[in-house]
């Protein structure tokens, strides 16, 4: 239990650094112009699910009470990809903003279980 309050503590301090890596790191690798998409297991949903509760996390974690704030910048964030995706040799999909959303959703509640969990 000590681990995760430590890691929990880590990421509520650094949280400003944590969100802007995982936001630039999206944002990279989704407008990276690709030929084809490099073979990875699994579904590409999950993978714009789990990148979207990774982004949210360490948001609700370090400023909980703009975590809603920030999910919507998320949401328009990930709704311009979408958009720009077609420009860049990629594919724009509103399947991967509704798995983006899921994921932001499920970063919030991940944040709110771990803040119950170490108090």
């Amino acid at each position: 239990m000590q681990i995760v309050t430590r890691l929990i503590d880590f990421i509520k301090k650094y949280w400003i650094v944590l969100s802007v890596l995982i936001l630039a790191s999206i944002t990279i690798l989704s407008l990276w112009p690709a030929a084809k998409l490099p073979p990875v297991p699994g579904s590409d949903k999950i993978h714009h699910f789990i990148a979207y509760a990774l982004l949210m996390f360490p948001v609700s974690l370090g400023k909980p009470r703009y975590g809603l704030v920030f999910g919507l910048f998320f949401i328009l964030w990930s709704g311009s990809i979408e958009l720009i995706q077609p420009y860049v040799n990629r594919y724009g999909e509103w399947m991967d903003l509704l798995a983006n959303i899921a994921g932001l959703v499920l970063g919030l509640l991940a944040a709110r279980f771990a803040r119950l969990l170490i108090s």
